[in-house]
């Protein structure tokens, strides 16, 4: 397991990669819909502020290997959901 550091750093450096994308796809897409584009843009902040905040606080009675391994795993299929929706823009 990597340390916390650099699970926050990698977590943000994901989220930042999906925003620029986000906006970039929002701006010279073919259809003008800022409605989805909002939305994918404040779905990607609330990821990035979830998982961040979940990795300083271990969830009680989990064992941290299992607690992590779980956390990126879920991590890694919401950022997929994300970037459907962005290929949806």
């Amino acid at each position: 397991m990597a340390n916390k550091r650099s699970l926050k750093h990698a977590i943000n450096l994901i989220c930042e990669e999906l925003f620029a994308e986000a906006v970039a796809a929002s701006l010279y897409g073919n259809e003008l819909n800022n409605d989805n584009a909002d939305a994918v843009l404040s779905s990607i902040i609330r990821l990035q502020t979830d998982y961040i905040s979940r990795i300083s606080h271990v969830e009680p009675g989990m064992k941290a290997k299992l607690y992590f391994k779980n956390l990126r795993e879920k991590f890694s299929a919401e950022a997929e959901e994300i970037v459907d929706q962005i290929n949806n823009l």
